[in-house]
Order: C-alpha cells, then sequence, then structure tokens
C-alpha cells in the first residue's frame, strides 16, 4: 500500500468519527513536520504529477457513504476537492520559496473555506480552519517585512485598480471563513456557541492583528466590527483569551476613533478576561489602558503600577500624571521627548500630545489662580472669585520662554568676576547671542517659538469652558474668568471640577459599545 492511500485512510477514519481535532493534526502545512511528510511529498512528485489521476485517486479512497449514523460522517464533495489541493500543496511547495508557499497556501486555505461552508459536515473542517489561517496570518506577517518578495508579486499584478498589500489580501481571504462561521445556525445568538460558532472571534481575531499591522486606522476594521456587532454571540460567554483579543483590538478601534470612554471600558474587561499568567498580553492591554484612563481624568493607582506587567510602563506613563497634577509643560514636554519613539510606534503619541494637553492647561490656569488669588475681604465679598488673564499670560510667557531654553534668573547671586582670558569673555558672550531654542510646532505653548499673546490666553480659556474643564465664564470687558459657585463649593473646587467626573461620563444607560455584545 503506497504512502498516499495509507495517509487518506487515516482521513477517512476521522471523518467517520467527526475528530475534528485529530484531522488538523494530521493535516500539517508548515514545518516542523514529521520526515514522512516529505516521503509523501517525493512519491506524489513520482507518481502523481497529473491532477485528474490525483483527483481519482482521492475520490477513490474517500468515497461518499449513503448510510451514515447520526454521529459519524462522511466525505462530500468539497472536501475531496480539499484533499486534493492539500497533496497538490505537499508535491508543489518549496519551503524555501516564500512567495510561491504563500500562494500555494491561500489556495489551499480558500479549498478548506469551500469545505467548511457545507451544513451537515462542515464543522469537521472548523479546527483545520483555524490551523491553515493561523499559518496563512504567519506567512503572510513575514513576507509584508519582506519588500523585495512582494515587490515583485506587485510588479506581476500591477493594474489600474490600486493594489492591496500581501496582508489585506489574507485578511479578506479569512474574513470569508469567519462569514462561514458566523452564519452558522446551530446556536443563537445569545445562547453558548456550539458548531462553527465557537470559531467566530478566532478567526475575527486573526483578521484584526492582519488589520491593524498593516495601518492602525485601516477602514476595514470598521466594516468588520460592525458585522461582528450585528450578528456574533457574545463575548462574555466566550473563553477568556478569546475574549480578551477581541476586546483588545475593539478598544485599539475606538481609541483610533478618539471614543475614549468606550476604549477604556473594552480595554478593562480585556485586561480582566486575559489571565495573570500571560504576563505580555497584560502589558500590551495596559499599554492603552493607562493612556486611554488619563484622558479621561483617571489616574493609574500605585496598586496598579507595581503589578509585574506595568513595571516598565510606570516611567513612561508617570510624568504624564505629574504634568497633570502640576500643569507643568516643561515636564509634559520632557516626556513626550524621553519616550518619543516609543509612543509613535504603539500610536499613542499624537493622541497624548493633543489630547493630553487640555488636561495640562486646567491644571497650570489653576495653579495660576492659587498664586495669584486674593480671597475678597468682608466689604468685598459680594464679589466673585475670579482668575485674571494677564495674570494666565504672565505665566504662560514665562513657561513660554522656560521651554525656549532660558533660565530664571537669580537676582540674589553675586555676579562673577569677568575672567581674565579674552577667550573666555567671547565664549560667554556668543553662548548669550545664541538666543532662544528653535522648537518645533509641538514643543510650544501656541506654536514652537510664537509668543503667547492675550488672544491665546482667552481661546484657551475658553476651549477648556466649552470642554467642561472649568467652571465658569469669561468676562471680556475686565479680563477675567469668573468662576461658578465659588461660595457653595469653594473657589478652587467649583472653577476647576475633577475632570473624571467631566470626561469619563461613559455611555447612555443600556447603550451598548459598538462591536461588543454582551449577555442579555
Amino acid at each position: 500500500m503506497s504512502l498516499t492511500v495509507q495517509f487518506l485512510s487515516e482521513i477517512r477514519k476521522f471523518l467517520k468519527n467527526r475528530n475534528g481535532h485529530g484531522l488538523r493534526g494530521l493535516l500539517l502545512v508548515e514545518p516542523p513536520v514529521p520526515n514522512n511528510y516529505y516521503q509523501l511529498a517525493d512519491e506524489l512528485k513520482q507518481g502523481y504529477r497529473n491532477g485528474a489521476s490525483l483527483l481519482k485517486l482521492v475520490d477513490k479512497c474517500l468515497p461518499e457513504d449513503d448510510n451514515v449514523s447520526d454521529d459519524e460522517g462522511t466525505a462530500w464533495p468539497g472536501f475531496v476537492s480539499f484533499m486534493k489541493d492539500y497533496l497538490e500543496y505537499w508535491r508543489d511547495v518549496d519551503f524555501d520559496d516564500l512567495l510561491g508557499a504563500h500562494q500555494l497556501l491561500t489556495a489551499l486555505t480558500n479549498s478548506c473555506t469551500t469545505a467548511l461552508n457545507n451544513p451537515t459536515y462542515g464543522t469537521i473542517m472548523l479546527q483545520t480552519s483555524i490551523s491553515l489561517c493561523g499559518c496563512l496570518s504567519k506567512l503572510s506577517m513575514m513576507l509584508n517585512k519582506r519588500p523585495d518578495l512582494t515587490q515583485k508579486l506587485q510588479t506581476v499584478d500591477a493594474g489600474e485598480e490600486e493594489q492591496k498589500s500581501i496582508v489585506e489580501t489574507t485578511a479578506e481571504i479569512i474574513q470569508k471563513v469567519f462569514t462561514a462561521c458566523l452564519t452558522d445556525r446551530s446556536s443563537q445568538r445569545h445562547e453558548q456557541p456550539k458548531g462553527k460558532k465557537t470559531g467566530v472571534y478566532t478567526f475575527a481575531n486573526v483578521t484584526l492583528k492582519l488589520l491593524f499591522a498593516v495601518s492602525s486606522e485601516n477602514a476595514s476594521g470598521e466594516a468588520a466590527f460592525h458585522k461582528y456587532h450585528s450578528q456574533s454571540a457574545a463575548v462574555i460567554i466566550l473563553p477568556g483569551s478569546a475574549a480578551g483579543y477581541f476586546l483588545y483590538y475593539l478598544g485599539r478601534f475606538h481609541f483610533i476613533n478618539n471614543h475614549f470612554s468606550r476604549a477604556a471600558q473594552c480595554y478593562q474587561e480585556a485586561y480582566l478576561e486575559t489571565p495573570q499568567r500571560f504576563e505580555s498580553h497584560r502589558w500590551l492591554v495596559l499599554t492603552y489602558l493607562i493612556p486611554c484612563n488619563l484622558l479621561l481624568g483617571r489616574i493609574p493607582s500605585p496598586q496598579l503600577l507595581q503589578r509585574p506587567e506595568a513595571q516598565l510602563l510606570a516611567p513612561i506613563y508617570m510624568p504624564f500624571v505629574e504634568a497633570m497634577r502640576t500643569g507643568n509643560f516643561l515636564r509634559f514636554q520632557a516626556a513626550l521627548d524621553a519616550n518619543e519613539k516609543w509612543l509613535f510606534s504603539r500610536g499613542v503619541f499624537l493622541t497624548l500630545l493633543f489630547r493630553l494637553r487640555p488636561m495640562v492647561w486646567r491644571a497650570f490656569s489653576r495653579r495660576t489662580f492659587l498664586l495669584t488669588y486674593i480671597a475678597p475681604t468682608e466689604a468685598d465679598s459680594r464679589k466673585a472669585a475670579t482668575l485674571e488673564l494677564s495674570h494666565l499670560l504672565t505665566t504662560a510667557t514665562f513657561v513660554q520662554k522656560r521651554l525656549e531654553g532660558y533660565l530664571p534668573a537669580h537676582p540674589g547671586r553675586k555676579p562673577r568676576q569677568p575672567h581674565i582670558n579674552s577667550m573666555f569673555l567671547k565664549a560667554h558672550a556668543s553662548a548669550a547671542a545664541r538666543g532662544a531654542e528653535i522648537l518645533r510646532p509641538n514643543e510650544g505653548l501656541v506654536w514652537g517659538n510664537m509668543p503667547v499673546t492675550e488672544d491665546h490666553i482667552e481661546n484657551f480659556v475658553a476651549s477648556l469652558v466649552a470642554q467642561g474643564l472649568l467652571h465658569g465664564f469669561i468676562a471680556h470687558s475686565q479680563g477675567r474668568f469668573a468662576i461658578i459657585g465659588a461660595k457653595q463649593k469653594g473657589a478652587v473646587a467649583a472653577g476647576w471640577p475633577p475632570p473624571a467626573e467631566i470626561l469619563a461620563t461613559g455611555l447612555k444607560a443600556g447603550e451598548d459599545v459598538p462591536g461588543w455584545v454582551k449577555r442579555v
């Protein structure tokens, strides 16, 4: 008996027993594999170069039985076609040719999807589909880092339409497998998933990983989440790892679209769903959960920062916390500069740069108020508590100079005697003549080295009032910010309400996070 016939006989046994896990363990497609797979490849090359003869052999070894019990399975036309493609894959594959191997594996995955769509026996192919999609995803990610190979493919397939990347094409293929699982009617929406539906979020996670690898702002993600939300089973009743992965990507999606309250809920649940032993996964979730909460006015607790998965994140994010608390723009800018490359790689740099700045302005105006405010006497008790905008302009101008590299003067210090060497005098004079450092647009309070003006200050305060970070109104004629409710709560508490109460309003009662199906 030839090795090919023996192999197909083993396949038939797994089909009869409906053993999907055993079928997955036998239908391997990537090294390392036992040596008999290479022997099978040699036999196929020598005796079955013709596709018709190979299909005839598969059809003979995997006949479709008419009389099978409910607990048994049999071959069907889609599976026979898949097995032919599987044997041709091993006959033709060259693992040193990554691009050729990818094309063969892509065709095999499409064939597997067709077999999976069978309404009677397709569930047997679920585990094999998961295995093939995982291998195809891994190979696509590898090729995505090899432009020297993918460029050749784009040259061959060049046309008038915009060419999709190899990762995007793979994501579309896996989405077809996801759709096959999603339309399975073996279980209702809010019941424990059965049959093909148990693989819904597995394929969703692989697809989303590919889409985010191409671009964190890929528009395909939005359509995918809408599809999951409308038809998927509840995330909360899935295994913890699958739910955690999906909620992580859903949080990334909402974070990118500036829905920070939605993103925070997803990240929080993803963190809780991820077992403690998966420290790197919990670290990845915290990488986005912490800045997301900062944008909502929530500061991480010391207990959280002491956990193993947060040890490397505390030095990165704690300077932002201090800048938010004290209104320290120098510390805020230093935190951005120190970790710019890392924050960019995680896709949070620009969000922190622009979205966290109002929080620093809020604390900065509060600090200016505490430094300059004089409580009214009994005779003036009816006067409202106000912050003079001219005072805020003075402190902002001082901070702008500090950002430009100027150092504060120390008038009490005795000046040094001039050095007798003219070379030292020349060096000192040239240093003073250099003037301010040239700032990038994002490094100044307004725009680079642009001086802060009264109009800028008024705009900043008006923006904070509109966002709810300041509670009061601007008295334009007097050049002041008047606090509302100072007599009841106190000037500081009334004028600068806790940002978490304003920003972390969450969703409306009963409203779901789009893309997150919860148990009813």
